[in-house]
């Protein structure tokens, strides 16, 4: 059973996407961008936006349930491919025990002062997919 999980941006209506899919196996999170909903700003430097990326993708409906060692792909886009070496630290210490495979594109994003957007892909364990399907 395939579940489109909305956030409830007027964004998604628009474009035609949901914020996440579950498919029963594998929760797929859409590109996610360092815009902190909570003071409705952006971060200048790229590590503090990809700090907010991650922290955003924790807040997902159902993600709360998954745990960064159940995130098996991420893709990680920058406009700037040289700012990228500087999330490294990061990126590090969220996925260094259990990291994902992966892959980094080059591309422009919908706002020039967004410096990364993070897509991920996390494997559903059988012991919260219960959790998840409520």
């Amino acid at each position: 059973m395939m579940q489109r999980i909305s956030s409830g941006s007027s964004f998604e209506a628009d474009i035609g996407c949901s914020r996440t899919i579950n498919d029963g196996d594998y929760l797929h999170v859409s590109g996610t961008t360092g815009f902190d909903y909570e003071t409705m700003s952006l971060p200048e430097d790229i590590e503090a936006q990809a700090a907010q990326c991650l922290n955003n993708i924790e807040n997902v409906p159902h993600a709360q349930n998954l745990d960064w060692q159940d995130i098996v792909r991420v893709h990680y886009i920058v406009p700037i491919r040289d700012d990228f070496q500087a999330c490294w630290p990061l990126l590090a210490t969220k996925f260094g025990a259990h990291p994902p495979a992966a892959t980094m594109f080059v591309a422009e994003l919908m706002d020039p002062t967004m410096k990364i957007e993070i897509e991920v892909t996390a494997k559903i364990r059988k012991q919260i997919r219960k959790l998840i399907r409520k």
